[in-house]
């Protein structure tokens, strides 16, 4: 890891710490975690808010104008808010997309949950998530979280990736698995 990514997961650490322990201690997790949601959605759909927040140019003041006015829009609790509004005011919206996901991953183990990211080459309708969702419960004994994408690139079938472990279905991966045994076998 390089020393700059290594300084903002520190920082990004010392936010959620402090976030997450606040939230503990008020017994308000539940709107933390929404909050965490809500703002993962919104970095994830607006490429000008990940720009703003990572804008050297921008300045300070209006940096932290834009992450109130976002934050109230987006209805997010006082301590969220307020945690935003300190980031501003000291220069470390940056890390925010670390932040959050950090503040999720603390959530996930205080509730004994583990995420599990599933890519498969359609969407999951609600009932194969469900079965999914069981199928990997059973198998680390923790209740599991999905976090689903489509790439279409896969064929069929899915590709887990639970913790360290990756397990492939995919027609994709079975296809080049196929490919290499017969390059080996002429």
């Amino acid at each position: 890891m390089s020393e700059p990514a290594s300084i903002s997961s520190g920082i990004a650490a010392r936010y959620a710490t402090a976030l997450f322990e606040l939230a503990k201690e008020d017994k308000a997790l539940k709107a933390l975690e929404a909050d965490a949601d809500a703002l993962t959605a919104a970095l994830a759909a607006s490429p000008d808010l990940t720009a703003m927040i990572a804008s050297p140019v921008i300045s300070r003041d209006d940096q932290a104008a834009a992450i109130a006015a976002i934050a109230k829009k987006m209805k997010l609790s006082a301590l969220t808010a307020n945690t935003l509004a300190l980031m501003a005011a000291k220069r470390r919206l940056f890390v925010l997309p670390q932040m959050v996901a950090d503040v999720l991953a603390r959530i996930a183990a205080e509730k004994g949950e583990v995420t599990a990211e599933v890519t498969s080459a359609a969407a999951l309708s609600a009932d194969q998530a469900k079965k999914l969702a069981a199928t990997l419960k059973a198998r680390v004994g923790k209740d599991v979280k999905l976090k689903t994408a489509v790439d279409e690139s896969l064929i069929g079938g899915l590709v887990v990736k639970l913790g360290s472990t990756m397990i492939d279905t995919s027609v994709r991966s079975k296809l080049a698995a196929l490919q290499n045994a017969m390059k080996e076998v002429g």
